[in-house]
């Protein structure tokens, strides 16, 4: 069997179960991070996601320390980090400093949305009025520059130095729910990944189309991208039934303006109602059901999308089934791979 990392990855939206305090959540997510990286995943990656009750990923480069810290060999990142919310120059900092504690191990993916309500965005940006579509390219450049391109000869930030000072870059990809970030990535020589979760219709055309449109930055650069899929495999059916029933939980409490950690019985009463019964599944959406079957699935829209790596994306309720799901899924992509 190979040693090398799947093309498999796992994004966590470190969620706080229902009752559960905010430190008992991130030992969940480092338990999970060192499943995920027994079980041979390439990458492990955080959202950035603010005023949540039910998660605790406001902080993602804070938690890619602590997990690149629990971990030795799986690639740890965010995923990202929203960048309108954030200086380009204190991002480059960061993420210099967490390749300094662990070299070779940290990833960085960009987006341009809040990751939160208006409100909140605009607390974050410290009550400025800004244009955060506009605004993101020259955030780009500006954090390339501070991470090892540089600025022009005269340019009035070509003065300083993000320190601490090391040898590499993080891996940086784009991240992209619409046309947008693949687009931006394939004209400036970045990685790609695409939100399949939230755009499942245009995730497969998107990342074709970055892949034929790709510029290289460099000599010998060459596009890469990831596909993020709303993903649970396990044999039997009631937990499939109640991650999807989760899912949909979820969606209609953040519609609503509620961001509280589900309930177990609310998920259970769903997921065992007719009405859900009827209109389950969002097969557009997601893969779930048993491990091979969702392996092949995912390895199918893998090829449809021309994509490198699958991202996971497994919220639940429940960490042990979401931690079981995973290893599953690793384990029948070996066998159908």
């Amino acid at each position: 069997m190979s040693t090398s990392p799947l093309p498999l990855a796992l994004l966590d939206f470190v969620g706080i179960e229902h009752g559960e305090s905010a430190s008992a959540a991130l030992r969940g997510a480092v338990g999970i991070a060192q499943a995920v990286e027994a079980a041979g995943y390439r990458r492990y990656w955080v959202s950035e996601h603010h005023n949540m009750r039910s998660l605790a990923c406001s902080a993602p480069e804070l938690l890619t320390a602590h997990v690149a810290g629990a971990t030795s060999t799986i690639r740890v990142g965010a995923a990202g980090i929203m960048l309108p919310n954030h200086a380009a120059f204190k991002v480059a900092e960061t993420f210099r400093t967490l390749l300094a504690m662990h070299p070779g191990r940290i990833d960085l993916a960009l987006g341009r949305a809040p990751g939160t309500d208006p409100l909140t965005a605009h607390v974050l940006r410290r009550g400025l009025r800004v244009d955060p579509a506009e605004e993101f390219p020259t955030q780009v450049a500006e954090l390339l520059a501070f991470l090892g391109d540089g600025f022009p000869e005269g340019h009035p930030y070509s003065p300083l130095v993000a320190a601490p000072v090391v040898d590499e870059r993080p891996d940086l990809f784009v991240l992209g729910s619409s046309g947008y970030g693949p687009r931006f990535a394939a004209v400036n020589g970045l990685s790609a990944v695409f939100a399949h979760h939230m755009s499942p219709e245009l995730a497969v055309p998107a990342l074709r189309d970055y892949r034929r449109d790709f510029r290289p930055r460099q000599e010998g650069d060459a596009p890469y991208s990831a596909i993020s899929v709303l993903t649970f495999a396990s044999e039997d059916d009631d937990s499939v039934t109640e991650f999807e029933a989760a899912w949909a939980l979820t969606m209609r409490n953040l519609s609503r303006g509620v961001r509280e950690p589900l309930r177990p019985e609310q998920v259970t009463e769903l997921a065992r109602s007719v009405d859900f019964a009827e209109r389950r599944r969002d097969e557009g959406r997601m893969v779930v059901g048993a491990p091979k079957d969702v392996a092949v699935r995912l390895l199918e829209l893998k090829e449809a999308a021309q994509a490198d790596e699958v991202v996971a994306v497994t919220p639940s309720l429940d960490r042990g089934r979401r931690t079981a799901s995973l290893v599953a899924l690793a384990d029948a992509w070996r066998a159908v791979a």
